[in-house]
């Protein structure tokens, strides 16, 4: 599983987000995604930790917080939803 972290400011680092959660237990991964066109952090991220109950103690305190000036919208991440119209053919091969 997952956590999404939603509403961070623009200046947070992996660090940043790393030393936050690992008050709540050992923590796998951060991922901050940036744009790709600028480059610039998109203001979200995902961290993955050790444990189902590290992730679930993490969500119930740091969901609604404030944290770098900002209110954190944290929660059990979503798989990946398809683009709409992906894996289809974009043209009619019937005329």
């Amino acid at each position: 599983m997952s956590i999404y972290v939603g509403n961070l400011s623009y200046t947070a680092t992996q660090e940043d987000l790393e030393a936050v959660f690992a008050e709540y237990g050992a923590v796998k991964q951060v991922y901050l995604p940036v744009d790709r066109e600028t480059g610039r952090k998109r203001g979200f991220g995902f961290v993955e930790m050790s444990t189902d109950a590290e992730e679930d103690a993490a969500i119930a305190d740091l969901d609604g917080a404030e944290w770098m000036g900002r209110q954190l919208k944290v929660n059990k991440a979503r798989p990946r939803e398809a683009m709409a119209g992906s894996g289809g053919n974009r043209f009619s091969r019937n005329r």
